[in-house]
């Protein structure tokens, strides 16, 4: 059976791959009936070749590979299919609608405007006409002192500038007009429409607030995005214990995530000075945490007899697993705490799985781990594939793997150790 992960890992690499370079998609059914057929001819093919010494022969390899890349393929496109079709109607665009919805993450604040998600609940057109809208769109909210879009004076008179209390979880009603995700196509540059992709985004657009358009309405608190509530209290707390802006920028940057409080000066710093990627939270910060997280709770447990001694904590697990499902549990809470972030999650997902192995005592090749790790990064997000960080990260590690020593996966986090000390 294990002899199947590598071919497999590859596979679905390769379909993911595959389907990225499809040039349209096709109906949503046509994947749903690939998939089915891949999951049927992959059953099929387990209990055929099924082996109790793990060995697989050429064929038995090849045909493991093109199932898994059936399925990746498959299953990429149907969630591509899917996603379209709560795209934005063309004919809404520009025009101007009555949403209800609720503000989903922390608000982006600028010099009088305010940037944040919000979670649709309804919306209607000024008649009264009900419409369907995407799930989630990214709107702007501009003072006068921005004054609308384009930099150009609003022709209805002054705007109402975003309020200090828009919070994560509040509802509000308020006029928009949304537009189809555009980005500016230069080569090797920053892909924004995919990043609206990967964040679920399908309109951006701002709020209207000139003197001929209906406030917006604060409707009251709610109960959902507690953890994004929680973020913006600690960058409130930071902005009110740090007098110096710039500072106070880096911190909440660091703390919570929020990069969008850094002044772009500083980011031109960053980035001519080579340390611009310490200011976003990545695997860098969430391993370090985790290693660290690690060391202490190994410490602790194999020290459990002091306060336990007729029945210390290794006798019922170990001290080695105890420190890595610790350290995966505090790297997941990091990276959701600190918006959870494509790169985030994937070293969250590199220590989970990780940790699985070392749970179950698997001891598998450093190569064989990445390929699954790379594998599993693609089910969850088959458009990091695009993305300039997947490969930074992964082919860096890959690397690193394949010139070093072979350690097993099982004592990773021993490799770990010894590097800190070297």
């Amino acid at each position: 059976m294990f002899s199947l992960i590598t071919p497999g890992a590859l596979g679905w690499i390769a379909g993911t791959a595959l389907q990225l370079q499809q040039p349209q998609l096709w109906a949503v059914e046509g994947y749903w009936a690939l998939t089915a057929a891949a999951v049927c001819l992959a059953s099929w093919q387990l209990s055929r070749c099924w082996n109790p010494d793990g060995l697989a022969d050429v064929w038995q390899t090849a045909a493991w590979f093109a199932l898994s890349c059936s399925l990746a393929f498959a299953l990429a496109g149907a969630r591509g299919s899917h996603y379209l079709q709560t795209a934005l109607n063309p004919a809404l665009e520009g025009r101007t609608l009555q949403v209800v919805g609720i503000v989903a993450n922390l608000p982006q604040r600028g010099e009088d405007s305010a940037r944040f998600r919000l979670e649709v609940e309804s919306a209607r057109e000024l008649d009264g006409t009900q419409v369907a809208l995407p799930p989630q769109v990214l709107l702007g909210w501009y003072g006068n002192r921005l004054h609308a879009p384009g930099g150009h004076s609003s022709p209805e008179g002054r705007l109402r500038s975003p309020p200090a209390e828009l919070q994560p979880g509040d509802r509000w009603q308020m006029a928009v007009r949304l537009k189809a995700p555009h980005g500016h196509i230069n080569p090797h540059g920053f892909d924004y429409e995919l990043w609206l992709w990967e964040q679920g985004l399908q309109a951006t657009g701002y709020v209207r607030t000139s003197a001929k358009d209906v406030s917006p309405q604060w409707l009251g608190h709610t109960w959902a995005h507690p953890v994004e509530r929680l973020r913006q209290r600690v960058r409130s707390a930071v902005d009110g214990q740090v007098s110096d802006r710039a500072v106070a920028g880096i911190v909440a940057a660091l703390l919570v995530g929020d990069q969008a409080s850094i002044d772009r000066a500083d980011w031109d710093v960053f980035r001519a000075t080579g340390v611009a990627h310490l200011m976003a939270i990545s695997g860098l910060h969430i391993t370090g945490l985790a290693w660290l997280a690690a060391l202490g709770v190994g410490w602790l447990w194999r020290r459990s007899d002091v306060w336990s001694p007729h029945r210390p904590w290794s006798l019922w697990l170990p001290a080695p697993v105890a420190a890595s499902v610790c350290a995966a549990l505090v790297a997941l809470a990091y990276a959701v705490f600190t918006g959870w972030g494509v790169p985030a999650q994937r070293t969250v997902w590199m220590l989970g799985v990780v940790t699985l192995l070392r749970c179950y005592g698997l001891r598998w090749p450093l190569m064989q781990v990445w390929l699954t790790v790379c594998a599993v990064v693609l089910v969850l997000d088959p458009w990091a594939l695009m993305q300039a960080g997947f490969w930074l990260s992964f082919v860096a590690v890959g690397v690193l793997f394949a010139s070093g020593v072979q350690e097993p996966a099982s004592s990773l986090w021993a490799a770990m150790r010894r590097m800190w000390r070297e």
